[in-house]
């Protein structure tokens, strides 16, 4: 038989996280000289809803592209949709 994997039950990586790169001790989405207590400035919120919407659009982008299935049954919906609508 053969065994997938690593043998010992270690994973592959051993007990290091993975990092995508240098990492601040501070949250990564925060600047270094943002104190918790100040308020977020509209700049900063819009900056992060951007954040936070290319993430979104690319995350629904992976999952389209791995379950094609399930947006060829979404599209078939919208169309019945689209079909059965009056104006």
């Amino acid at each position: 038989m053969v065994a997938y994997g690593a043998s010992d039950g270690a994973s592959p990586g051993g007990d290091e996280p993975m990092a995508d790169g240098p990492q601040s001790a501070e949250e990564p989405g925060k600047a270094p000289g943002d104190t918790p207590d100040a308020p977020e400035t509209e700049a900063q919120r819009r900056r992060r809803r951007a954040q936070f919407l290319r993430e979104l659009h690319e995350a629904k982008a992976l999952r389209d592209r791995v379950q094609p299935r399930r947006v060829k049954a979404a599209r078939m919906r919208q169309a019945m949709r689209m079909r059965t609508f009056r104006w």
